[in-house]
């Protein structure tokens, strides 16, 4: 059997060796208005979405997630499960698809730990990997106007509960409110923290269109990297 690379609205018949796999977190609290796979949700729009436009292959959502000890608002997993799990996943993906190189779209920033890995899991699956990181980068606070506002564009915040996002006494995972100790070590969550604080939440459904389409548009640009090596 010849397969028809060709077939399709496809540029590059190369494109049907890259993969794009979603990373988020499936398990923890988002506030009142957000699902608790908020994250998993944002990142397999964007990966379904470039794939789609690239010809890329689809390659599903990781389950794992991992976060550092000091931030206790979901069921989490351990960096070695995670590591494994994605190992096992790219091994089954070359196996059946023949895909030589990867775009793992990651939004949850506890996944972040997962680039002093990349080596050791390119070295495994004898792929290339890209970890695209973009939409934590751009999407602001946990839970804030950033994720809202991409929630309603995919139709999956509940409207009615937007005014007690920001009742941080009992949703304090918004933000990062309450993690006391994160906010000491890391001056990033610190200010994540003081703008929920500060200035509250919103939602707009054009930035929420734009925040997608920019990471839409990160991870397409990656795959045309990929092309290029």
């Amino acid at each position: 059997m010849k397969l028809q690379y060709n077939s399709g609205n496809i540029k590059n018949p190369n494109v049907h060796k890259i993969g794009v796999i979603a990373l988020g977190s499936h398990l923890e609290n988002h506030g009142p208005a957000l699902p608790i796979d908020t994250d998993a949700k944002i990142s397999s729009y964007i990966a379904l979405e470039s794939a789609l436009q690239s010809g890329a292959k689809f390659l599903g959502v990781i389950y794992p997630a991992y976060e550092i000890a000091e931030i206790n608002h979901g069921i989490h997993n351990s960096l070695e499960e995670l590591v494994d799990y994605i190992i096992n996943t790219i091994k089954l993906a070359v196996k059946y698809l023949y895909i030589e190189k990867i775009v793992i779209i990651n939004g949850h920033g506890g996944n972040l730990e997962l680039s002093r890995h990349l080596e050791k899991i390119e070295d495994e699956t004898d792929t290339f990997i890209i970890l695209n990181n973009h939409i934590i980068s751009a999407e602001g606070p946990h839970g804030g106007s950033g994720e809202l506002s991409m929630g309603k564009v995919l139709g999956i915040i509940d409207e009615s509960e937007i005014k007690n996002q920001t009742n941080l006494e009992e949703y304090g995972e918004v933000g990062l409110h309450k993690f006391k100790k994160a906010r000491q070590k890391d001056p990033g969550i610190e200010e994540s923290a003081k703008k929920i604080e500060n200035e509250g939440v919103y939602v707009d459904e054009v930035y929420g269109k734009q925040l997608l389409n920019l990471g839409v548009n990160s991870v397409l640009f990656d795959i045309e990297k990929l092309l290029d090596i």
